[in-house]
């Protein structure tokens, strides 16, 4: 699979603004941890990219999110970027993380979502008005963002052996590299 047939699959069953922007920050910071932990940027890119893409489709109905997609697109997808997809739903889909691709994904998820909440808030609304420094700040209080799973940026140390600064670092690092694309 090549990244512009996931970027056209994505854009295909997912309208959310937001959503898709969230997709592009997971796409580089997995390919990012790719790079990091010696694997194949494309392959860990592709996953991040189409990791919601059938968020719109299941809005409301978890159990089914991450695995409507396979329904849409029978054989089209690889099976380790599949069954990647799948365990980031883990609660739901009963299918658990048991490579280094699966935890990556289920690490950057949310971290993400976090870093985007946090630019959008900071006195400039950019990546460029925060550090890494910020966000790990933000992510121990207890009352910031308390509706993630932070729980899940946190195993990046036991599953993937890279510390939380480092993981915060890579991610932040990422997203500022497609800034614009972000729109922060």
């Amino acid at each position: 699979m090549t990244r512009e047939t996931a970027y056209q699959m994505l854009t295909k069953y997912l309208k959310n603004d937001k959503l898709l922007k969230h997709s592009l920050a997971v796409e580089a910071v997995m390919q990012h941890l790719a790079t990091r932990l010696n694997s194949d940027p494309m392959e860990w890119g592709i996953t991040g990219l189409l990791h919601d893409a059938d968020y719109d489709r299941t809005k409301g109905r978890p159990e089914l999110h991450g695995k409507e997609l396979f329904k849409l697109e029978p054989n089209s997808i690889p099976t380790n970027v599949e069954h990647a997809i799948l365990a980031h739903n883990s609660e739901f889909t009963k299918t658990q993380p048991t490579t280094a691709l699966d935890w990556a994904l289920i690490c950057c998820d949310e971290l993400t979502l976090i870093v985007m909440k946090i630019a959008s808030s900071s006195k400039s609304q950019t990546l460029a008005g925060i550090t890494p420094t910020d966000i790990l700040e933000k992510l121990r209080q207890k009352n910031f963002a308390k509706e993630a799973h932070k729980e899940n940026i946190y195993q990046c140390e036991t599953k993937l052996t890279i510390p939380l600064t480092e993981f915060v670092t890579i991610c932040y690092t990422a997203m500022t590299q497609i800034h614009e694309q972000l729109g922060l």
